[in-house]
């Protein structure tokens, strides 16, 4: 390892040099930028950290952590919670290793996990990778018009199909945020699925400033029927929450939205597109695959004390199953209040 490479974690002053180093890597994700960091610290009070090596006064890397505590248990570090992936961004594997190796100092016999979109830090890949979650990538021409043109007959007439049936869609940001989150919230328990707080998303968006954009689209009558929020990266624009309304479906608000999403990211520059993850051959993977979106699986892994713990899948238990059945029969308002106490301990 190089002589005057040194790893502390960042503090606000390294902010900048921080983001420069993400947005500036070839492998950098918006969920690694440091308003990820602000807003879980803001909205859930979780302690974070994110350690970064330098050599001199050059970054050589970056690692994201949050410290994740759930009630009457120990502390774990995840890097990181809420979304697909974080883990390590360096110059080279070594450096990887190095702050990996550090990650495990952190909180002794403390457990790591650590979400990737790649493999990392010179682990094996084949011990890494999660065949059971992919992410669904899309190449981006340069303007929406080569887009359009090149998806399937299909997909092109349910996009239009969905302007036909007078639906609009506006971008913005925390103006529309309170639409997004009732259509946001209403979906989560039709799912049976705990909901984000209001006082998460107002954080993402605050902190991610203009990389951070909602989308929203309305029936003829003015009624939000789908909504979503993209972060973008200069090479990857990332889609964390989508949300469409079933009561709605007949009118392809979800269609809309995500070509509303799609446009906007051709248009403006950006390379490529992240539908976020899936499982393989469930219904919301053939949705992104329609748009001709290639699955790329996740590499995930858990350590502790420098050894690599058995990958235990995600099998859904009984007892999830019946927490998503309460919730699907709850009022909204009553599934908001349970969802929203109960959605900061759950890292996925």
């Amino acid at each position: 390892m190089r002589f005057h490479l040194t790893i502390k974690a960042a503090t606000v002053s390294d902010k900048a040099a921080w983001d420069s180093y993400v947005l500036s890597h070839p492998n950098g994700i918006a969920y690694q930028l440091f308003a990820w960091k602000e807003s879980i610290e803001k909205a859930y009070k979780f302690k974070a950290c994110y350690l970064m090596a330098r050599d001199n006064r050059r970054v050589k890397g970056v690692l994201p952590l949050i410290i994740f505590k759930l009630p009457f248990s120990k502390k774990k570090l995840i890097s990181l919670p809420y979304c697909d992936a974080g883990g390590p961004l360096a110059d080279d594997t070594l450096i990887e290793r190095a702050l990996f190796q550090k990650s495990l100092e952190i909180v002794q016999s403390a457990k790591v996990s650590i979400r990737s979109s790649r493999p990392f830090a010179d682990i094996p890949s084949e011990t890494t990778i999660n065949q059971q979650k992919a992410r669904m990538l899309l190449n981006l021409p340069d303007a929406s018009d080569l887009l359009l043109a090149g998806l399937k007959a299909k997909v092109r007439s349910q996009v239009k199909k969905a302007y036909k049936n007078g639906l609009t869609s506006t971008l913005g940001s925390l103006n529309l945020l309170p639409d997004f989150y009732s259509v946001f919230s209403e979906n989560m328990r039709d799912l049976g699925s705990p909901v984000h707080s209001r006082k998460w998303i107002h954080a993402i968006l605050k902190y991610y400033g203009n990389r951070a954009h909602v989308a929203v689209v309305y029936t003829p009558s003015g009624e939000p029927a789908a909504a979503g929020i993209i972060l973008c990266h200069p090479r990857i624009v990332s889609i964390p929450w989508a949300s469409s309304l079933r009561r709605f479906n007949k009118l392809n608000p979800n269609m809309m939205l995500y070509w509303t999403f799609l446009k906007f990211a051709a248009d403006n520059g950006y390379p490529a597109f992240d539908f976020g993850r899936s499982t393989p051959d469930e219904g919301t993977f053939r949705f992104k695959r329609q748009w001709d979106a290639r699955p790329e699986y996740l590499h995930w892994a858990d350590f502790k004390q420098g050894r690599q713990l058995t990958f235990s899948g995600s099998s859904v238990s009984g007892n999830r199953r019946l927490a998503e059945s309460f919730i699907m029969h709850l009022p909204v308002g009553a599934a908001t209040a349970l969802g929203t106490a109960a959605r900061k301990y759950i890292p996925l």
